[in-house]
């Protein structure tokens, strides 16, 4: 019994020991929790706080850098106001420079006026003094006829024919003469007035052939290429020597400059300098450098492929380089390089066939406009000769050049192959922009113009409608009125007729005296 008294109490005690055991441990963990939850809750409120800091401090950055950038803008933006205004006033200035001109241009076409009012008054007395001629000659038939018994007609007929030629003649003269005073003070007020003119209306007549459009990705760009305060494009338009001109036009930028070679080295560079994204003075002034090697290179590259095409060697390299230029020049619409190959296989086919030096006739061929490509002043054909003796040509190469507009008389065959085939290039139909059509309607309309006037016995175009000879007979046209003839169709011809250049009128009177040895 007190066994299992023994045992019962064990059991108690041990339930009782669990159970404060258990008690314990769920005391603990309430404690360990509560402590937990304590942490968790300062951790909390310590990442809210360090949130807020964070926040404040990033909005008090972001306030900074907008009122950074709001400063910049307002910088930037009053840079672009004031050249706007400078803008402005140079236009108010330009405009007030050509109201000057068109008031200047006015008092010269009154002064015109005056000198063409005068010209009416000397012509005027002309027809009176051939009137008083007139009025002689009726005195002069009336005598004749009371002396000779004559009828009027009669009297009329025989007097005409021995006075009229005379009488034409002193006219012709006179006219010649009141017409060369007029010629010279018209020369003088006309070179004021066109020069003055050219200096105000040339930009809007060369702007076809001095400019180069270079496309741009976007209009953003455009800012980059500007600069701050406009350094950027003062730095590429002294590095290059031209114009650059950002306007309202879409993704578009415009170099402007009467050199094409300087347009086209301004060209690389700029898309260089866009395909780049780096756009600063120093940036510019490297890729300039760089443009114009390449530049050079290339044009090099152009002769060198030109002299294989030709079939030509042993040739200065500068006289490479040039020929490789004239890729970039223009002479009457044609390209000056395509014109001188043309040129030189002309030359060397027909010297083939005359059994000459085919080689060298292509070869002068080739250079014979190179003096086009010089900044000298004078005749192209003298330069290009001076060119090419200096670079080492041979003379007669250099003849050739130097005679091909008849500068210098030719001293061989090639010189005289080599002009025929320069104006064979210049006058083929289509070769300076125009049409067949309109080639041929333009010859013969000249040619028609001609033929209209008396005393004409025939009339030629030649040199593509360059130039008009016209033949007269002698018996009926003197030497003033040949000189008379050449001025009225030459005037006539510049009023009915449209063309590029201009035309030589050249009338020929010739007299021939025929006797046979018996």
């Amino acid at each position: 019994m007190s066994y299992l008294l023994y045992i019962i109490t064990g059991i108690v005690g041990l339930l009782l020991g669990a159970f404060a055991a258990f008690l314990w441990s769920s005391v603990a963990e309430r404690r360990r929790s509560t402590e937990l939850r304590a942490q968790a809750e300062k951790a909390l409120a310590e990442a809210k706080e360090e949130a807020r800091k964070i926040l404040e401090r990033a909005e008090r950055d972001a306030a900074e850098r907008w009122e950074r950038e709001r400063r910049e803008f307002e910088r930037e933006t009053r840079a672009e106001r004031k050249e706007l205004e400078a803008e402005r006033r140079k236009l108010a200035e330009a405009q007030l420079e050509l109201e000057k001109a068109r008031e200047s241009l006015n008092n010269r076409e009154r002064s015109l006026k005056e000198f063409q009012k005068s010209l009416r008054q000397k012509e005027k007395a002309l027809l009176a003094r051939e009137q008083r001629i007139e009025e002689r000659n009726r005195e002069v038939i009336s005598r004749l006829e009371h002396v000779a018994r004559m009828t009027r007609e009669e009297a009329r007929e025989e007097l005409m024919k021995s006075i009229e030629s005379h009488v034409r003649y002193e006219a012709a003269q006179m006219a010649y003469r009141i017409k060369e005073e007029a010629r010279l003070k018209a020369e003088r007020e006309a070179k004021e007035i066109i020069a003055s003119a050219i200096q105000r209306c040339a930009a809007s007549h060369a702007a076809e052939t001095t400019v180069t459009v270079v496309p741009l990705p976007s209009d953003d760009i455009k800012g980059r290429i500007i600069g701050r305060e406009g350094r950027n494009i003062r730095a590429f338009e002294a590095a290059t020597g031209v114009e650059v001109i950002i306007d309202d036009t879409p993704e578009a930028a415009t170099l402007s400059s009467f050199d094409p070679v300087r347009r086209e080295i301004a060209r690389i560079t700029m898309e260089a300098l866009i395909k780049d994204g780096r756009i600063h003075p120093a940036r510019i002034e490297e890729v300039v450098e760089k443009a114009k090697a390449e530049f050079d290179k290339h044009v090099r590259e152009v002769g060198q492929n030109t002299l294989l095409e030709l079939g030509l060697s042993n040739m200065n390299p500068e006289l490479v380089a040039i020929v490789g230029r004239m890729k970039f020049r223009s002479s009457y619409g044609q390209n000056l390089l395509q014109h001188s190959i043309e040129v030189a296989r002309l030359s060397g086919l027909m010297a083939s066939e005359l059994g000459l030096d085919a080689e060298r006739a292509r070869r002068a061929g080739l250079l014979h406009d190179i003096g086009k490509t010089s900044e000298l002043e004078g005749p192209h054909a003298v330069i290009g000769a001076q060119m090419a003796k200096r670079l080492g040509e041979d003379d007669l190469v250099v003849n050739a050049i130097a005679a091909h507009h008849e500068d210098e008389s030719p001293t061989s065959p090639i010189a005289v192959l080599v002009a025929a085939a320069d104006a064979i290039s210049g006058a083929r139909p289509g070769a300076r922009r125009e049409t067949l059509e309109a080639y041929i309607k333009r010859i013969e309309r000249l040619e028609e113009i001609a033929a209209a006037h008396p005393g004409v016995e025939a009339s030629y175009a030649m040199q593509a409608g360059r130039e008009l000879r016209v033949i007269v007979e002698a018996e009926s046209v003197s030497d003033a009125e040949a000189m008379e003839l050449a001025k009225s169709i030459a005037e006539e011809v510049e009023a009915s007729m449209e063309y590029p250049g201009q035309i030589k009128v050249v009338v020929i009177r010739e007299t021939r005296a025929v006797e046979y040895a018996r």
